[in-house]
């Protein structure tokens, strides 16, 4: 195949991938960590409602979410990558951020967590997540 073209599609992988993870684990989060008594948080607008009403625990997964997703994406992106796997996986965390700080930006979220979200979930996770994926056997 096509250089190009696989890192094209490397890079598309990693988003749908990460994306998949993310969209997982803040489905299941609700489940794991009921949100408030009362509270629908299946809208934008319910959430926004319920958002004042949060513990720091109802963060947990959004964080997780974020996190685990931009891993996945970026280990996904480098590994079928043919080519500059760092730059792909990058910007698998890339895409993640913007997202990210378009849900900052929408939702009404405490500055602890918007901080804590913007800044470790998505370049640092991109990073560990190329660096994994591009061990090739060594010893950890």
């Amino acid at each position: 195949m096509n250089p190009t073209l696989r890192n094209i599609l490397a890079a598309v992988a990693g988003v749908l991938i990460g994306s998949a993870v993310n969209g997982t684990l803040i489905s299941i989060g609700g489940g794991v960590i009921p949100p408030p008594a009362g509270t629908d948080v299946k809208t934008m607008e319910g959430l926004k409602a319920a958002m004042p009403l949060f513990e720091a625990r109802h963060f947990l997964f959004p964080f997780l979410a974020h996190a685990l997703g931009t891993f996945a994406g970026a280990a996904a992106a480098a590994l079928l990558a043919a080519s500059r796997k760092f730059h792909l996986a990058m910007l698998t965390g890339v895409v993640f951020l913007a997202g990210g700080i378009g849900a900052v930006t929408m939702l009404p979220a405490p500055m602890w967590f918007n901080v804590l979200d913007l800044a470790g979930a998505y370049i640092p996770m991109a990073w560990l997540g190329w660096k994994l994926a591009t061990l090739k056997g060594k010893a950890v």
